[in-house]
């Protein structure tokens, strides 16, 4: 999805993208697990694979060692049409913290309560797929 810094932001808060996930994609980070989460949104929407992998925690399962593959597979990801974005739940925490979310992409349905750990900065590290 082509998204320009005054476009509608993909998160769903209905700020313009400048003034919403694109700081956090700039700095490579957001200072809580709820802005990870939605700004991670964002940025599969985009196809911005460092921001992702900068953001998933090494320790993840879902932490691609072969970076070409994995960059690959989230711009291919990225040609979806991500339609929405809904917080079901959000438990935040010091260290760790849950964000169940519902994504709506390409006429699909992803429910999944995400875990984030704080390690001097929020990562995404695992979830559970509904």
């Amino acid at each position: 999805m082509k998204i320009s810094r005054n476009t509608k932001c993909p998160c769903g808060s209905g700020k313009k993208y400048k003034d919403c996930c694109y700081k956090w994609h700039k700095i490579g980070s957001a200072p809580n697990a709820l802005l990870l989460m939605k700004s991670r949104f964002t940025a599969y929407a985009m196809g911005n694979v460092d921001y992702i992998i900068k953001t998933t925690h090494p320790a993840s399962p879902y932490y691609e060692r072969d970076l070409d593959e994995w960059k690959k597979s989230i711009k291919e990801f990225s040609n979806s049409d991500f339609e929405k974005l809904e917080i079901v739940e959000f438990i935040d925490g010091e260290k760790e913290a849950i964000v169940e979310f519902k994504a709506f992409i390409d006429n699909f349905v992803m429910h999944e309560r995400s875990r984030f750990i704080k390690e001097n900065k929020w990562y995404y590290i695992d979830g559970v797929q509904f």
